[in-house]
């Protein structure tokens, strides 16, 4: 009997434990599937909404199935988006993770499925505002998109296997991408609706990196001050934030100093701003914007 109720006892942990972890990894698993699943839904309605009622072209893989859908409409546009973006997993496996694969498989469906069968239209007749809100809706949809574990497939591999290996950007990437769609679209149609692709095409790339490294930018801060050791013990008890101390010797007077360095949020500095005036308000300041931080509590880097 002891045995008995030492076997239950050791193991009544690990299966509440293994409970508890299943819970979370649902719970994690359908907050991104909503994520990709939403942006698909904006992406769809901004390619069936505008884009191909008004003939317009597209960057990344959505632009060369449209290409090959205009010039050979032979198969339905979201079979043509789901057959091209077939090679391009073996290097989100290889480079990016099981997991992000797995995730983004799941993107690149539920986004061939929304491409396929959403039909929307919007009452507009300028093509330039088409255009404009087209890259809007669109660049908050693939933002949202890269904000969960995966992506919808396409250019969105490439970029995160570029941002993770070279810390490329993930719009400039698409860009770059882009540039080469829309040498092509120049040769085979005609130029007023390249322009207006180009226009939509920088909307939607500026809006993508807002969305996704925007919101969560970090400040790097530079501080020089005689009262260096008060603004330090400020940052580090009122905004709970480290700080990097370094010794320098002004260039001019030959004096030795202090220099403060911190990384906070951007909405962290009207804080820091008010703690460094109430210290030294003639104290020398330099706010510098980060492209990625890694590093516990502070750090924003992709989490693919």
């Amino acid at each position: 009997m002891a045995e008995i109720a030492k076997f239950k006892k050791g193991n009544k942990g690990p299966g509440k434990l293994s409970l508890k972890s299943a819970l979370a990894f649902l719970k994690d698993a359908s907050r991104n599937l909503f994520l990709i699943a939403l942006g698909s839904v904006l992406c769809a309605v901004a390619v069936n909404g505008i884009l191909v009622p008004l003939k317009f072209l597209s960057g990344g893989f959505t632009g060369m199935a449209l290409i090959i859908h205009y010039l050979v409409p032979v198969l339905p546009l979201g079979i043509l988006y789901f057959l091209l973006n077939v090679p391009v997993f073996l290097l989100g496996w290889k480079f990016v993770g099981p997991r992000f694969f797995f995730y983004s498989i799941a993107g690149m469906l539920i986004y061939s499925f929304a491409i396929q069968y959403i039909k929307v239209s919007f009452p507009l007749e300028d093509n330039l505002l088409s255009a404009l809100l087209a890259g809007i809706i669109s660049g908050v949809g693939s933002g949202i998109i890269l904000r969960s574990r995966g992506s919808a497939g396409g250019t969105d591999i490439l970029s995160v296997i570029l941002m993770k290996l070279y810390s490329f950007r993930l719009g400039n990437t698409a860009l770059g991408f882009n540039i080469i769609i829309l040498g092509t679209a120049v040769i085979l149609f005609p130029l007023e609706k390249t322009l207006y692709t180009l226009i939509y095409i920088y909307v939607s790339t500026h809006i993508l990196n807002l969305v996704v490294t925007g919101l969560s930018q970090r400040k790097a801060v530079t501080i020089l001050s005689p009262q260096w050791e008060q603004i330090a013990q400020d940052i580090m008890h009122r905004i709970r934030r480290g700080v990097t101390i370094s010794t320098a010797r002004g260039g001019f007077s030959g004096r030795e100093m202090q220099i403060l360095y911190t990384v906070i949020m951007f909405r962290e500095l009207p804080r820091l701003k008010r703690i460094i005036r109430e210290a030294d308000p003639n104290a020398f300041v330099v706010v510098t914007d980060t492209l990625e931080v890694m590093g516990l509590g502070i750090g924003n880097q992709p989490h693919w």
